[in-house]
C-alpha cells in the first residue's frame, strides 16, 4: 500500500487488543504478538473490499480466513493459556474449543476497525448496542457474568468509502467532497472591515465549526480573522477556498476589501514551503572526503552537499549512491 495508507497502520502507541478489557492476562510477559503486523493484516483485508459496498463483519471474517489474513494475538500456545475470562484457571482460553477465531482474531479486527479505520473516516459502519450482539463467547467459563465481550461487539457491517479506498491504495488522489456552496443561506453573518465576523442570530453547528477552524472566537457570536488563525487552519489541512465560499454566500453584504486582502496575502504564502519527503543525511569523516565525493562524476549527480561534511541523498537515489560510493572505495556504514 502507498505511504498515505501506511501512517495509520504503523502507529505503535496502542495495541488495540488492550481495549478488549474482558480478556484478562494481556499484560503478562511474552503473551501478545506485536501489534503492527496484526494491524497490517486488517489493512490488507480492507484493501480486499469493494469500495461503496456494505459487507457484514462475519462476512469479512470469512474472507480474511480464506485469504490467510490471520492477526494472531498470542505468541504461542503457552501464551494462550495466560489469557482468560474472569478466572485465570477455569476461564483460560487455552482449553480446546475456547479460543475460536472470532473470539481473538475477530475481536482484534473489530477493535482496529472501530478505533482506527472508522475514527479516521476510512469506513462507514453499522453499529448496534453491543450487549447481546454476539454470542461466540457464551460457552466459555465465566461468560455468564458478561453481557458483551467487548464494546466492539455491536459492529455489524462496514463499507469502504472513497477516503478509505484511497488510503488502502485502491484509488489515486483523493479530493474530499465539498458541500454545495449554494446550500448556505445568505445573511447568516456580517463581515466587518475590522476582520470581525458577527452572527447575531446564532449559527448552525456546521457553520460554527467552520468559523472556529479559521478564526479566533471573541464571544459566542463573534469571530475575528487574523493571519495567525488563517495560517493555523491551512496547517491543519483546510483551504482558503472553503472560507471564501462560505463568506461569499453567508455574508449579508459584500466581503470588505480588508478581509479579501488578508485572504489574498495569506494565500500567497501557501505552498511556499513544501514537505517533499524524507532524505538521508550522509556524514563524511572530514571535509576532504566530502569534496572527493561531490567531485566524483557518478556521485555528484546523486547527492547535494550541505555544510562542510554532510551530503543529502533522496531515498530513491540511495541504492545508486551506495553502489557508487563503494566503487570509490568508501562503503556506506
Amino acid at each position: 500500500m502507498p505511504s498515505c495508507g501506511n501512517a495509520w497502520l504503523n502507529n505503535s502507541l496502542l495495541d488495540e487488543f488492550s481495549r478488549v478489557e474482558e480478556i484478562k492476562g494481556q499484560r503478562s510477559a511474552n503473551v501478545l504478538t506485536a501489534a503492527k503486523p496484526r494491524r497490517k493484516l486488517v489493512g490488507q483485508a480492507l484493501a480486499g473490499l469493494t469500495p461503496g459496498e456494505w459487507t457484514s463483519v462475519d462476512g469479512l471474517f470469512t474472507d480474511m480466513r480464506a485469504a490467510g489474513l490471520n492477526p494472531v494475538v498470542h505468541r504461542s500456545e503457552r501464551a494462550l493459556w495466560k489469557l482468560y475470562l474472569e478466572d485465570p484457571q477455569y476461564g483460560s482460553l487455552g482449553y480446546d474449543g475456547y479460543h475460536g477465531w472470532s473470539l481473538l482474531q475477530g475481536r482484534y479486527t473489530l477493535a482496529v476497525l472501530f478505533e482506527y479505520a472508522a475514527t479516521l473516516g476510512l469506513i462507514d459502519i453499522e453499529y448496534v448496542p453491543p450487549a447481546g450482539a454476539r454470542d461466540d463467547y457464551r460457552d466459555n467459563w465465566g461468560a455468564d457474568y458478561l453481557d458483551q465481550l467487548s464494546r466492539y461487539d455491536g459492529l455489524s457491517a462496514l463499507r469502504l468509502n472513497p477516503l478509505g479506498a484511497h488510503a488502502v491504495g485502491l484509488t489515486g488522489d483523493y479530493a474530499p467532497a465539498q458541500a454545495p456552496v449554494s446550500a448556505v443561506p445568505a445573511g447568516r453573518v456580517t463581515v466587518l472591515a475590522n476582520f470581525d465576523i458577527v452572527a447575531l442570530d446564532g449559527l448552525p453547528s456546521a457553520d460554527t465549526l467552520l468559523l472556529d477552524a479559521f478564526c479566533d472566537r471573541k464571544t459566542d457570536r463573534v469571530w475575528t480573522l487574523t493571519t495567525t488563525s488563517l495560517l493555523q487552519a491551512l496547517d491543519r489541512g483546510h483551504t482558503l477556498d472553503e472560507l471564501r465560499g462560505y463568506l461569499n454566500q453567508a455574508a449579508s453584504h459584500s466581503v470588505p476589501q480588508t478581509v479579501t486582502t488578508l485572504l489574498d496575502d495569506t494565500g500567497r504564502r501557501t505552498g511556499r514551503l513544501r514537505d517533499t519527503g524524507q532524505t538521508h543525511l550522509i556524514e563524511c569523516a572530514d571535509e576532504a572526503l566530502a569534496v572527493l565525493v561531490i567531485s566524483d562524476r557518478r556521485l555528484r549527480v546523486l547527492c547535494t552537499r550541505i555544510g562542510e561534511r554532510h551530503l543529502v541523498v533522496t531515498p530513491d537515489r540511495l541504492p545508486a549512491f551506495r553502489k557508487a560510493a563503494l566503487a570509490l572505495g568508501y562503503p556506506l556504514a
